[in-house]
């Protein structure tokens, strides 16, 4: 399942939830140097979801703070649930 997220880097603690124009927010601490809040916007919305790491990958916007990113490792009926539950807030 393919799903947009809005990474904010150097927020005060991370966290998975909201929307900013349709796409899923995700604070991240660590800066946008390096690749670092990519790395840890993708492994904060990986434990979100309750799924590994490995099955979270960047399709877009690595230099972005609009993303978008393929997940797997559920079934997307479950998948969808989390994701509105997360949209949610």
């Amino acid at each position: 399942m393919r799903v947009s997220i809005r990474v904010r880097p150097g927020a005060s603690r991370t966290r998975v939830g909201g929307q900013h124009a349709g796409a899923l927010v995700v604070a991240v601490g660590a800066r946008a140097v390096d690749g670092a809040a990519t790395e840890a916007a993708l492994a904060a919305l990986a434990d979100a979801l309750g799924v590994r790491r490995r099955h979270v990958r960047l399709v877009t916007g690595a230099t972005s703070r609009d993303k978008v990113v393929d997940v797997e490792g559920l079934p997307d009926v479950d998948l969808a649930d989390r994701m509105a539950r997360l949209l949610a807030g």
